[in-house]
């Protein structure tokens, strides 16, 4: 007969630091699985809907970041407030006060866990004092959930948004799961008119639903994760023992990774939450096809590069105060944007490096008087997409290293011991990787209709069909992911 194994049942759904949840793990599907069976049955029921769907997220981010999902409600219900109160507001300077206090509390939290040891670090030397590293964790997905929370008030702080009249509807908008801990960053206008709307999930919507995940589970679980541990990890841990062949592939094999890794996971967002009956925008947009780097951050990362844009580029003041403090707002934009990836000197060289492109670009288009809806044709176009992505490829290497005499070593070792010889060898000792590497750049080469076709496919097949392609994804997680469903209910004869 069957029993229930209560104290591994108990292990498996407690947080495990070594393993947080995240979209492609096998225990997910399983909670999904069963999260969307009441869900169906609350269609009609809004509010316990809701409930139902928060307290989800809430357990979700549990899972991922243990007892610090309190930090969640801690910005959820203090923003709210603040919003609130702004709107009863009417002296400017109480406003201003209203947003700073939220500024405070956002960037406050998001300072504490994420640079607290950055900047011990280089206050250690002003004492003469030796930098031990404080014992302290990072939550998950702090970055993305304080950054949507503070976009709602600062819209509200501006005009252009009300504020919501419900605590649970804005509990639902900051911690909605698929886009909890990894982007993409969903402005509240864009997502609180659907929170109430009756709940109807249409077959373009449930077909489109499933090539999302289907796409960003292949990227992130199949090319991104096998490259990174056979490939990538071996190359950047030690650059200095390999010759410059394999550092470079070694580079184009991370530009891969890393645009899988945020991609795939963005579609997975994207998919789940059309299978619940909602829209995110999209979050990449083939972004190695990009001609310029202005460009490339139309098309990577959307939802930050846009946020970076609407309240840090255009609160400095953006390009309406000359041409040089244009340039100004541009590269501190950027370094910034590089230090929010993470706290490290990397980070901020390699958003220094963008934000120095991005002012170049912009000059030199001001200075040939090209418009913005400009773009390259032909042979031109070509040579730009080459030349952007291999500036791009450059800027990963500081991106991936942790310190800067590892980016130095590969630099020199591309440069001075390139050894060419090593080609065949290289590709036959590492042929399933650069298959997969091959496959995933073909695939992010194509054009936009093949993929928008696919897309249809999958849309037009019968829900027989529909239910096989969910079986498939079943099937290829617990695969891939087999490892972490430690079975609690066993068979006795």
């Amino acid at each position: 007969m069957w029993q229930l194994d209560w104290s591994k049942l108990a292990e498996v759904l407690t947080y495990d630091p070594s393993q947080p949840m995240i979209f492609n793990s096998g225990l997910f599907l399983f909670l999904f699985l069963g999260f969307s069976l009441v869900y169906a049955l609350l269609q009609k029921k809004t509010t316990a809907r809701l409930l139902f769907v928060t307290a989800f997220s809430y357990y979700f981010y549990y899972k991922s970041s243990g007892i610090y999902f309190f930090l969640l409600g801690i910005v959820t219900v203090s923003d709210f407030l603040l919003a609130r109160q702004m709107a009863h507001t009417v002296a400017h300077w109480k406003r201003k006060l209203l947003v700073v206090v939220s500024l405070c509390i956002n960037l406050g939290l998001l300072c504490y866990f994420k640079y607290t040891n950055f900047f011990y670090e280089m206050l250690c030397p002003l004492w003469n004092g030796s930098f031990e590293p404080l014992d302290i964790f990072l939550p998950v997905g702090i970055s993305f959930f304080t950054f949507q929370s503070l976009s709602y008030t600062l819209d509200v702080y501006r005009g252009d948004l009300k504020p919501l009249s419900s605590l649970l509807d804005y509990a639902f908008y900051v911690s909605f799961f698929p886009q909890l801990v990894a982007g993409p960053i969903v402005r509240a206008r864009d997502f609180v008119p659907q929170i109430r709307q009756p709940l109807r999930v249409t077959n373009e919507m449930f077909g489109q639903g499933i090539f999302f995940i289907v796409s960003g589970l292949f990227k992130k679980a199949v090319i991104s994760d096998y490259i990174s541990i056979n490939f990538v990890e071996r190359i950047f841990d030690n650059p200095g023992l390999y010759s410059g062949l394999e550092n470079l592939f070694g580079v184009y094999g991370y530009a891969l990774q890393i645009y899988c890794d945020f991609s795939g996971y963005s579609d997975m967002a994207i998919g789940l939450a059309l299978l619940l009956g909602f829209r995110f925008p999209i979050n990449f947009n083939s972004p190695y096809k990009s001609d310029s780097v202005t460009d490339f951050w139309h098309r990577w990362h959307i939802s930050l590069s846009t946020w970076l844009r609407d309240y840090l580029y255009i609160s400095m003041g953006g390009n309406r105060k000359g041409k040089v403090r244009t340039y100004i707002n541009l590269i501190v934009t950027m370094l910034l944007g590089g230090l929010w990836h993470g706290a490290s000197w990397n980070f901020i060289v390699w958003g220094g490096l963008h934000g120095a492109a991005l002012a170049v670009h912009k000059f030199l288009r001001s200075l040939l008087h090209r418009p913005k809806t400009y773009r390259s044709t032909g042979i031109r176009r070509f040579f730009a997409v080459v030349i952007t992505f291999h500036f791009v490829c450059f800027c990963w290497i500081f991106f991936r290293n942790t310190t800067f005499e590892g980016s130095q070593t590969m630099i020199r070792q591309i440069f001075t011991s390139f050894h060419p010889e090593l080609f065949v060898q290289l590709i036959t000792g590492y042929w399933k990787v650069f298959a997969l590497m091959a496959l995933g750049y073909v695939l992010h080469w194509l054009p936009d209709s093949w993929q928008d076709a696919c897309s249809r496919g999958v849309v037009r097949l019968p829900l027989v069909g529909q239910a096989l392609l969910v079986i498939v994804l079943i099937f290829i997680v617990i695969q891939v992911k087999s490892s972490d469903i430690q079975p609690f209910i066993y068979f006795q004869f």
